[in-house]
Formats: structure tokens, sequence, C-alpha cells
């Protein structure tokens, strides 16, 4: 028999909700990846670079040309000059640079700091670097202040001498919050006060809506100098199955970060990354992402709002969330199963984002809708949820 070093994780609830989806004949608004393909220029660097001979393994940290663009549009979006030679790393997917990261920074008995609701793959990445999750919970939305908030002093308060990282998502899946330049005042009192290190999960930074930049914390030198900065390529470009993110962080961070990643991937593919080298001569695609999203996140907050369901502010990502309260007192977890089951539209519960996802202080009758999908789809899925 093996030993599970994650004896208590199990198919996660996205799997589950998928394959009731699939068993139901559901639109399935639940997993967050687009039902439209890339650009087809995108695709096509693909096969001229497989055509061009690019099919061998590329320098381990990345294709110089690719780790280059990246440079230069963070430099242009957030004034940040990383070096692509040694502090940029692409990696296969966000969720590898995530993982290559707390193993590089985290130690047995080591403490991190993590803002629930949380992605689903942060805490068994922390166990299995043999640190402890320390959960500080985001202030849930109320009637008066529809939002999730983070408090910072509760933030503070977590960290003590064992803490070694503090993992922060913003565009923040699955509430949509992100964060206000208040936000990186606070955040940079307690770099200087503690000298923490940073993992910031940013994969949804071109999804900022209503016409706010995205507070990327490259933006600011000291929070520069702690973080890990980590991005995805899948999300931006509408290409999440080919697995392409990347980090970036200073030179010592990334040199620990490579450590990992060469012997977790050792390099990812090489013609798709010659193909977003050049795809990213033109910023014309995540420039415009934002308009983009907005009208899907329109369309289906006015589609919510023809339903019981209660349509919660989205200002970022290409996820909404909704209170289901005047339709069912169950469980989020619940609901969401007889809501596929039963009218075939599947969400996701927002408990799931919770380490305990069972308690009472983790359900607050909330589930999370993707809207990143065809307009036909977003108006299917509202049609039968008119019925609910």
């Amino acid at each position: 028999m093996i030993r599970s070093k994650l004896p208590d994780v199990g198919t996660t609830i996205f799997t589950v909700m998928s394959r009731l989806a699939i068993e139901h004949q559901a639109i399935n608004l639940g997993q967050g990846f687009p039902d439209f393909d890339p650009d087809p220029r995108l695709c096509e660097l693909v096969t001229k670079a497989m055509a061009a001979g690019h099919n061998q393994y590329p320098y381990m940290p990345g294709v110089a040309a690719l780790r280059e663009a990246i440079a230069e549009k963070i430099r242009g979006l957030y004034g940040h000059a990383y070096d692509p030679e040694t502090e940029i790393t692409v990696t296969s997917g966000a969720t590898e640079a995530l993982m290559a990261t707390v193993l590089a920074a985290v130690n047995s008995g080591d403490e991190v700091v993590v803002i629930e609701p949380c992605y689903d793959s942060y805490l068994p990445a922390i166990r299995l670097a043999g640190g402890t999750a320390v959960p500080v919970p985001l202030r849930a939305p109320t009637a008066q202040d529809p939002y999730y908030r983070i408090d910072w002093q509760r933030v503070r308060d977590a960290i003590t001498s064992r803490t070694r990282l503090l993992m922060l998502n913003f565009p923040h899946n699955p509430t949509g919050a992100v964060l206000e330049e208040s936000d990186l005042d606070a955040l940079e009192s307690i770099v200087r006060d503690t000298g923490v290190l940073l993992l910031s999960d940013e994969v949804y930074e071109h999804i900022v809506f209503d016409g706010k930049p995205h507070a990327s914390l490259s933006r600011r030198p000291l929070l520069a100098e702690h973080a890990f900065v980590i991005s995805s390529f899948g999300k931006t470009y509408h290409a999440t199955g080919w697995k392409m993110g990347y980090c970036c962080a200073p030179r010592q961070l990334s040199a620990e970060l490579r450590k990992v990643h060469q012997f977790m991937v050792f390099t990812v593919s090489t013609p798709m990354q010659v193909a977003l080298a050049e795809y990213m001569r033109d910023p014309k695609p995540y420039m415009e992402l934002p308009a983009f999203y907005q009208a899907k996140r329109e369309r289906l907050a006015e589609g919510l709002r023809q339903t019981r369901f209660k349509p919660l502010p989205s200002p970022g990502t290409f996820f909404m969330l909704a209170d289901y309260s005047a339709i069912s007192s169950q469980s989020e977890a619940e609901f969401a199963k007889w809501l596929t089951m039963e009218h075939g539209v599947t969400v996701i519960p927002v408990s799931a984002f919770y380490q305990r996802p069972d308690e009472e202080a983790s359900n607050h009758g909330l589930v999370r809708f993707c809207f990143a999908k065809k307009d036909g789809t977003l108006d299917q899925a509202i049609e039968r949820l008119r019925g609910v």
C-alpha cells in the first residue's frame, strides 16, 4: 500500500460537477474555460512554428523571444523591468508555476497564509511542500456592501515567525474581487514590517472591468522584490488546454523556482512558445479582452435578473456569483448538484474553495457561474434558469 501524501484529497468538485453535467446533459457554466476557440491566427502560428522545425526541447526557462515579449508587456503595463534571462520562467500553465513556487519557497514546518475562498490547488501544494496552510477568509458580501473584501489586519495578525509565504489571487477566483491602490498600500506595509514572501496569482490580469487598471504587485518595487508573480496565456488567449503560463520573480527567487521547474516538467511546448512570442507583438488581443468579457458579464447578469437568482457584482475574472436564497435553503454543494440534475445548468458551489467546505462559515448561499461561453450558451442557460 502507498501511504498517501494527500489522504483527504479526492476527486475535485470541478470533476464531480462536470461529470454530473455530462450525465444530465446540463449546460456547464461551472468549470472555468471557454467553449470557443482561440484566434485562428494564433493556431496558424503554432502550425507555422512546427513546420519551421521548432519541435525539440527549448531552453529550460523558456524560448528567449517569449520571455522578452513577456518582459516588454509587463514593462509597458506595470512599469517594472524584469530581466527576461534570469527573472522570467515559462511554465506548464499557471498551476505548475503555483506548485513550483510553493515547493521552492516552503520548507517542512513553514506556515503559508492563504486567502479563502481560494483556488483548489493551493492547499495540496502547501501540504506536499511540508507546510501548514493558515486560512484568512475574505469578508463575505452583505446587503449593504455586495463585494468580497480583504481584511488586511486579519492578514497581518495571521503572520508569525513561522510564516514563509502569503498567497494572493487577484482578480480573485471565485469571487471576482480586485485589488485597489489602498490594498497595495496595506500589503506594502505588511511586507515592510515582516519581510514575508508573496505568491501573486494574476491569471485574470487582463479581465478587469469598468475601465479599472489591474493592480499587479509588479507595479510596486517593494512588492515585486518579494513576489512570485504568475500569469496564464490560457486565460488571456482562450487556450486553457495548451497549459501555458509563466512566473516572474527577482533573480534569487527565480533561481530557486527553476530548480523545481526543471525536475517537474523540464520545459514546455516549443512550437506554442514560438507562436505566442510572435502573437504577443500585437497587444490588441489582451487590451481588448476586458470589453469582450464585460459584454458577456452584462449578458449573464441581465439574464439572471430575470430569474430568482440575485447576481453579485463581478469587478474582474470571467466568473459571477449569484445568491440563490430565494430558491432554496440547501447547502451550496447540494444546491449545485440539484440545479444540474433537475434543471440542466451546472454551477460551482463557492464553499468548495474553502478548507472546510461543509462548515456553516463556508456556506453563504452563493454559487459561481462562468461566463466565458458563447452568447448562445449563456442564453440557453438563462432560459432554463427562468424555470427554477
